[in-house]
């Protein structure tokens, strides 16, 4: 019997089961896909890309996560002559080869490779639109998540300022994050936070930050991807009457929260118990913190935030 991760396999068809890519009208393992050594997007990290979760065989909230990666192409002047529609058909085909009822799919457009010999102008690149799924991804595994996670604050670097570059287009601008990862890896931490020039908690790679105190979430306003899972909390909230606050949140006072969580389209909400020495909630998840876990996944189960996967046969 096939698990609800698998697909049939065909003595003429790949295996995607373990993971599928779209690339130029084709699909094909996601260990075959590859980009030309000379495009923009390699080279340059002149590329954007979103990750819509699919739960238990639909798209959770795909319009949001649809409208954000046509706002990050915007932004970057990037058009790979596709409409919203084509992308979406493009996902469903992907997802329906696959076969996998929960996975990771990411939505790419790149600048691609410049098509006038010598030239360094960006218009002069031909732009183009791919696609992979994999299984899906935990930011923070399930069973450290389950317990409350232990991340650090990065003290050897802060956060690309958005002057620099913009938060809100998601890129692969990731050496900030990456050598946060190096450093909190090496003080034995599950993931990392960066904190701004000013000192006020910004995210970290992957997710987004909230603390908790007195019952009222407080969020970056600044130096942050406005994440469609912080955006479900942020609705989650006010559904059930907590008082938020988007704004700076300096690391003085996030130290004095009485909880903390990360919010990730890989895991929803994830408690966090400890940042470097300062324990929180009792090392444990916090009250809030498990209403508002209960709560998303709640949400995820509700027909308006789901698109059904069209899955063949």
């Amino acid at each position: 019997m096939l698990s609800q991760n698998e697909t049939p396999v065909t003595a003429n068809a790949p295996d995607l089961s373990t993971g599928a890519a779209w690339m130029s009208g084709k699909l094909m393992p996601v260990s075959e896909a590859a980009l030309p050594v000379t495009d923009w997007g390699l080279i340059h990290s002149d590329i954007t890309y979103d990750v819509v979760p699919v739960l238990d065989g639909a798209f959770f909230r795909l319009p949001l996560y649809l409208a954000r990666f046509r706002q990050s192409m915007a932004e970057l002047r990037l058009d790979p002559g596709l409409s919203d529609q084509d992308i979406e058909a493009v996902l469903h085909e992907l997802v329906g080869a696959t076969g996998l009822k929960k996975a990771y799919v990411a939505m790419v457009t790149s600048r691609g490779v410049n098509m006038v010999p010598g030239s360094r102008d960006p218009r002069d690149c031909r732009n183009h639109f791919f696609a992979w799924c994999v299984p899906y991804i935990h930011v923070i595994r399930p069973e450290i998540a389950e317990k409350g996670a232990h991340l650090h604050v990065a003290n050897t670097v802060c956060r690309i300022p958005p002057e620099s570059v913009n938060p809100k287009v998601k890129n692969y601008h990731w050496g900030d994050f990456t050598k946060g990862l190096f450093e909190a890896k090496d003080v034995g931490a599950e993931s990392v936070i960066l904190l701004d020039a000013a000192g006020n908690v910004t995210e970290g790679p992957g997710f987004n930050v909230f603390a908790v105190k007195d019952n009222r979430l407080v969020t970056a306003d600044t130096g942050v991807l406005e994440g469609i899972s912080r955006q479900t909390v942020l609705d989650i909230a006010q559904e059930m009457g907590l008082a938020v606050e988007i704004r700076p949140l300096p690391f003085s006072e996030f130290l004095e929260s009485d909880e903390v969580f990360i919010t990730t389209s890989g895991g929803g909400v994830a408690p966090v118990s400890r940042v470097d020495d300062r324990i929180f909630s009792n090392d444990a998840p916090g009250p809030v913190t498990t209403a508002l876990h209960k709560a998303y996944f709640e949400w995820t189960a509700r027909p308006e935030n789901r698109t059904e996967i069209r899955y063949p046969g």
